[in-house]
């Protein structure tokens, strides 16, 4: 994988660019939905091709678990098991490290998982998580590492940077076997470090030498204040080699996702948006709302009168909130469609603010007309 950076804007990092991956080149920055089991909640693939997305997200446990990784590599892959022609980012399973703290016991050599389907007893190291992501033929994988709670002790910082380190060694040693056997997938390194910043500069010289195709900045949206969220990004991002592409994992909102834009990250993912749209929460330029307000009952005009999107063509507040209301599943499409294009919109707009060399002033014009609920 090749990255290239397009354009910087003059008055900050933000920065357009381009991934040339397997299956065709994403603009960057770019927003991955995520489809955790090999599908985006209540949406088809033509109707991810429809919004725009060329890039999406899926997770290597959970597909190890369900259906297994060799039913896909016997499907030919991932992409030909969920009718996927463009391209795919596997996380490695470190999320799961993290959330699933009560079912795991970490070990140097790996991750002992008591799988939350059947408390079966399952073991990740970095060598299988690489050869799994090589079954599914991912375009970009992700190294496994470990991801510490907000609020450790500098002790377990300090010794989950350093497992991370070396998984990412033993995984870059796999990869590179797997490339000279013909995988065509790029490996992205982590940093973590927690909220210690001579850990994560550490961290981030550790993986800006490891010759991986791209970094993420790990261990940031886990329960942290905002400005501590902000704080750390901003100050982990300025010491990653410009060259290379630049991932924030784990934000969604319109407030985070502008603000990494602005500190020079190419890359974010989230299942807020989709997860919300389920929960009858739909996003629009002035704000998220709720379709079961009960304001929403005679209102027959769209979600965003600013939309172009095929639901706010079509249907109406009122009728939203009636399928919310009794529990149609046609509500989760129809909102997920809509959150999803709102945000991939969000992210063209900025985009092309940076190619104008304005993005600060489409930042602080956005934000001053969008307000939470």
């Amino acid at each position: 994988m090749f990255f290239t950076v397009k354009k910087k804007d003059s008055s900050c990092l933000a920065r357009t660019g381009v991934l040339h991956l397997a299956h065709t080149d994403v603009q960057t920055p770019v927003f991955m939905p995520v489809g955790t089991s090999a599908a985006v909640k209540a949406l088809t693939s033509d109707d991810l091709k429809q919004i725009g997305f060329d890039l999406i997200l899926s997770n290597t446990y959970h597909l190890f678990l369900r259906p297994g990784d060799d039913v896909i590599k016997e499907a030919g892959g991932l992409h030909q098991f969920m009718n996927w022609d463009r391209n795919i980012l596997t996380d490695s399973g470190g999320f799961q490290v993290f959330s699933l703290s009560k079912l795991r016991k970490i070990k140097n050599e790996g991750v002992w998982f008591q799988s939350h389907i059947d408390g079966a007893k399952i073991f990740l190291s970095p060598e299988k998580t690489v050869e799994i992501q090589v079954n599914l033929n991912s375009d970009i994988q992700m190294q496994l590492d470990y991801c510490s709670h907000w609020g450790a002790s500098r002790k377990e910082a300090q010794k989950a940077l350093e497992i991370t380190a070396d998984w990412l060694g033993r995984a870059k040693n796999t990869w590179d076997e797997a490339v000279c056997n013909g995988y065509k997938g790029s490996l992205f390194s982590i940093v973590q470090g927690n909220f210690f910043m001579d850990l994560r500069k550490e961290s981030a010289a550790i993986c800006s030498e490891s010759g991986t195709d791209g970094i993420a900045i790990g261990g940031l949206s886990v329960g942290e204040p905002a400005e501590l969220f902000y704080e750390t990004m901003a100050a982990t991002a300025v010491l990653l080699p410009e060259e290379k592409p630049r991932y924030v994992m784990g934000i969604g909102t319109p407030q985070y996702i502008l603000s990494a834009i602005e500190y020079g990250i190419d890359m974010f993912d989230c299942v807020l948006l989709t997860r919300e749209a389920r929960n009858g929460r739909v996003y629009t330029r002035k704000g998220p709302f709720s379709l079961k307000r009960s304001d929403n009952r005679l209102d027959f005009t769209p979600i965003d009168k600013e939309c172009g999107c095929k639901v706010c063509r079509e249907y109406s507040r009122a009728y939203l909130r009636h399928l919310f209301k009794t529990k149609e599943i046609l509500c989760s499409m129809l909102a997920s469609y809509h959150n999803l294009y709102f945000i991939q919109e969000l992210v063209k707009d900025a985009r092309k603010a940076i190619e104008e060399d304005r993005f600060l002033a489409f930042k602080k014009d956005f934000l001053s007309n969008y307000e939470e609920e």
